[in-house]
């Protein structure tokens, strides 16, 4: 066999709904439509709007949210119907691997684990820091040793991101029914808090502020500013916050009727995202001059408390604090299955593919949330944040182009579902290009870094994967 052959053996679908028959079925629209407005809408909602309108757009960072939305929903028709027609564990890893093969399954796989590792790191971190600010003026407060990553401003280990992402692995570790019931609760209070801070935040708004909407483009040390430059630099920036539909895709072997679950659950969870993000960042721009969000962290608190409204903030800002558990959770779920993907074909070592005496995988959730603490409350760290969005990038442009194997093969031996993506052949076309249009947007640092990682994957597969995958052991026999 040559290396060609080798590399693109397919795996039978057949095989992944077998291996995957284990896995208990419990998730229903409304869990996963909690679970991706969860992910989607986690921290960067709070954070996100006023950063990227004082770095590049001015007040049209609305714009840069709708176009990064555009895209994300032309990759997410795509994932609607590749996950109704193949509802497997691991997503964009195990959809690539039936339809273009092994290596570029992996590929794919491999570029989402970074967002997995690196984004339930930083969430942690980001909830430590956040519930750090907000015990502080009770007079609680951790040592420097405790509170930041090792060489960090004095820090040893971030205690308290360890402790959340810990626990919540652990309440994953039960069963994806109950961390389902938390993430629906938590969601709910989320939303309650977005659309508490847009009612109040509509009653401050000054016309003057939305003036110029487009300001005019001019270079900075940051990148560009203003005009159709600085909008597209927004993109790149805020794409990050719609990548968590995979975080849906990745649990559709546990979905109840998944032919009609996923792309409810994935185009569902993303409208309201949308509708969600616009909306905040209208109101973030009608409220304060975008100027004054320069170098805030907590752009929602700075606006209430300037419109006269602190019990407010601190409402909202309680609430989000608590709110980034839902993230946390759609993380960990979606990454402990993309892991134990990679075990159950034997990408890496089996036992991360094994199920616990309840059918759960938790050898591959406790493996992700070890990892996730080591990066999160261990090492510095912000370097690797690119690679959230370009590892995500790569495998939404696999994804998309994937709809055309995927289309010869429907009513053969994948079964035709129930979900299509619309003016095919058209838009799975554009799904590519436009994810390959964000990622030309990412600083050249996040494209060497992903380089990086995808170098460290070839190796991984070339030395281990190649030999001890599932595929490799069928066809010695």
């Amino acid at each position: 066999m040559s290396l060609w052959q080798t590399i693109t053996r397919k795996e039978n679908p057949s095989v992944y709904q077998d291996k995957d028959s284990h896995l208990i079925r419990t998730l229903r629209v409304r869990d996963f439509l909690a679970l991706g407005v969860g992910t989607i809408v986690s921290t960067s909602i709070f954070t996100l709007p006023g950063e990227v309108a004082a770095m590049h757009t001015g007040p049209s960072v609305a714009i840069s949210f709708l176009v990064a939305a555009v895209v994300a929903g032309l990759v997410a028709f795509a994932y609607a119907e590749m996950a109704a027609a193949m509802p497997f564990a691991g997503s964009a890893y195990s959809w690539i691997n039936v339809v273009f093969g092994e290596f570029f399954g992996w590929i794919a796989g491999w570029a989402l684990l970074a967002e997995y590792f690196i984004a339930l790191a930083f969430v942690g971190s980001g909830l430590s820091a956040n519930l750090r600010a907000l015990v502080a003026p009770l007079g609680l407060k951790l040592p420097a040793s405790l509170s930041n990553a090792f060489g960090t401003n004095g820090g040893v280990v971030d205690l308290i991101s360890l402790c959340v992402i810990a626990l919540v692995a652990y309440l994953v570790s039960r069963g994806v029914s109950q961390a389902a019931r938390v993430e629906n609760i938590l969601v709910l209070l989320k939303v309650f808090a977005i659309l508490l801070f847009i009612v109040v935040g509509m009653t401050a708004i000054k016309a003057a502020n939305f003036t110029p909407f487009i300001p005019k483009y001019r270079p900075t040390p940051n990148g560009p500013f203003g005009g159709w430059q600085g909008i597209y630099a927004g993109v790149s920036m805020i794409f990050l916050s719609y990548i968590g539909f995979d975080s849906i895709a990745a649990n559709s072997a546990e979905a109840k009727n998944p032919q009609k679950t996923m792309p409810r659950g994935i185009l569902g969870s993303l409208l309201i995202a949308v509708v969600l993000f616009v909306a905040v960042a209208l109101v973030l721009m009608g409220v304060l001059h975008y100027t004054k969000y320069a170098n805030s962290a907590e752009p929602v608190g700075l606006a209430l408390r300037a419109a006269g409204h602190p019990a407010v903030a601190s409402v909202v800002q309680t609430i989000a604090v608590f709110g980034m558990f839902t993230a946390l959770i759609g993380m960990t779920m979606a990454g402990s299955r993309l892991i134990y993907s990679f075990g159950r074909d034997g990408m890496l070592p089996k036992f991360l593919g094994n199920l616990d005496a309840q059918n759960r995988p938790n050898r591959a959730l406790w493996t992700l949330a070890i990892i996730a603490i080591l990066i999160g409350a261990f090492f510095p760290f912000a370097f690797l944040s690119q690679l959230i969005s370009a590892g995500t990038l790569i495998a939404f442009m696999f994804v998309s182009l994937g709809i055309y194997a995927l289309r010869k093969r429907e009513g053969k031996d994948i079964p035709e579902p129930a979900f299509k993506m619309p003016l095919y052949p058209v838009m799975p076309t554009l799904g590519f290009l436009a994810s390959l249009f964000v990622f030309w947007g990412l600083d050249v640092q996040a494209k060497v870094y992903a380089g990086g990682w995808f170098v460290l994957g070839v190796i991984i597969y070339f030395t281990y994967g190649i030999r001890h995958s599932y595929l490799a052991k069928k066809g010695e026999k």
